[in-house]
C-alpha cells in the first residue's frame, strides 16, 4: 500500500505542475484514481511540504504546489 500512495502522490504532483491550483474532486477525477488513495496521498504530501490545502467550504477544497523561494 505504501508503495501506490507513493505513486499517487508523484502523479498528484505531476498533474499540480501542470494544471495548477485544482479542487479535489477535479483531482481525483484528472489523475483517474480511487479518491481514498488520493486523500492517502494528499496526506503524503502536505506532512512533507509540497502541497498547500485551502477549504473552500465544508467538504471543498484547492489544492497546489508550494512555490519555494
Amino acid at each position: 500500500m505504501i508503495t501506490e500512495i507513493g505513486i499517487v502522490a508523484g502523479e498528484i504532483w505531476h498533474y499540480l505542475d501542470q494544471q495548477g491550483e485544482v479542487d479535489l474532486d477535479n483531482l481525483v477525477r484528472g489523475i483517474e484514481r480511487n479518491r481514498d488513495n488520493v486523500l492517502m496521498s494528499l496526506g503524503w504530501l502536505a506532512r512533507e511540504g509540497h502541497v498547500l490545502l485551502q477549504q473552500t467550504a465544508p467538504n471543498c477544497y484547492k489544492i497546489s504546489l508550494r512555490k519555494n523561494g
